[in-house]
């Protein structure tokens, strides 16, 4: 589930998108830029979607009943799905297209002197933004870098945030430049082409979530670090003569579903076996505890028969 850090994180990006959206979009009617009107666009989109990430995590967290008995953290990743689709259609299109009209239709720009407020306004915003969320994203890896911690997360909250701010950040460089080498150069053109490389990156960004929200969707087992920790645990196990399998899945970015598959010590009674995993699942929980639901398929070497044994 997601914590209040991530909750801050979100709104945090909420209250500086549509802070800086307004101010855009005052700057874009004033100017006529279209590298600006595409930013207002921008950071429009970055609002709605972190409103939809809001929906998700509240959604996420309703309790399991008979129709899901796993619960619903998937709906976390279907929303993160959602707001890619969103940065691709909305952004990135509607980017691209004002961009396009704008070279099929140059239009003089006026002062620009507002645009450059506007522009550090945003840089300031958006730095914030993006701050909280790397901060948050640093706080949950281990010895990865960046990339890698964004590519190995199981919350798309806080990697779409970081991503989202980033090629905010990136899109008010690249309209800085279009807006004064178009007054610098007096080309009427720059500004356009400033506008359509936006969209290209946000619609970048995009794909690039809706592959990571494809894995998510689809089911994603643990990291091998975390499957290696479990089949430690239960191979050091006195009771356990080999672990066979062990299977992961996670539902949502603090709740994982565990199958274990286990070749236990020769004669041991019904009742040894259930204290044994007992204890397995007591020590497994404390080390991770994000897994919520741990199911043994429990073999013995006295018998041919199989047991599963869940919780």
């Amino acid at each position: 589930m997601a914590s209040g850090s991530v909750k801050k994180t979100i709104l945090a990006a909420i209250i500086a998108n549509l802070a800086i959206a307004i101010i855009k979009f005052i700057a874009a009617v004033i100017t006529g830029s279209s590298a600006m009107l595409s930013e207002g666009i921008h950071s429009t989109v970055d609002t709605g979607n972190e409103l939809l990430l809001l929906l998700g995590i509240r959604l996420s967290q309703k309790p399991a009943d008979e129709s899901h008995p796993f619960g619903y953290g998937q709906e976390l990743y279907f929303w993160t799905l959602i707001v890619a689709l969103f940065i691709f259609a909305i952004g990135g299109g509607m980017s691209i297209y004002e961009g396009i009209n704008h070279l099929i239709h140059p239009v003089p720009l006026e002062d620009p002197f507002w645009n450059y407020v506007v522009l550090g306004l945003a840089v300031f915003f958006e730095g914030y933004s993006w701050t909280v969320a790397l901060k948050e994203l640093i706080a949950t890896k281990s010895e990865e870098n960046i990339w890698q911690a964004i590519r190995s997360s199981k919350d798309p909250t806080i990697f779409t945030i970081l991503l989202e701010d980033s090629a905010a950040l990136l899109g008010l460089a690249i309209a800085f430049a279009g807006i004064f080498f178009g007054h610098l150069l007096n080309n009427l053109y720059l500004d356009g082409v400033a506008s359509i490389i936006i969209g290209v990156i946000l619609a970048a960004v995009a794909i690039f979530l809706v592959y990571e929200s494809k894995g998510l969707l689809i089911g994603e087992g643990a990291d091998p670090q975390t499957v290696a920790s479990i089949k430690n645990i239960t191979q050091t196990d006195p009771a356990v003569e080999k672990v066979i399998r062990v299977l992961t899945l996670y539902f949502s970015p603090q709740e994982v579903l565990l199958n274990l598959e286990i070749q236990f010590q020769p004669n041991l009674s019904t009742e040894k076996l259930a204290v044994a995993i007992e204890r397995l699942e007591k020590q497994i929980r404390q080390e991770h505890p994000e897994i919520k639901q741990i199911f043994v398929e429990a073999k013995s070497l006295s018998s041919s028969h199989k047991e599963a044994i869940s919780p």
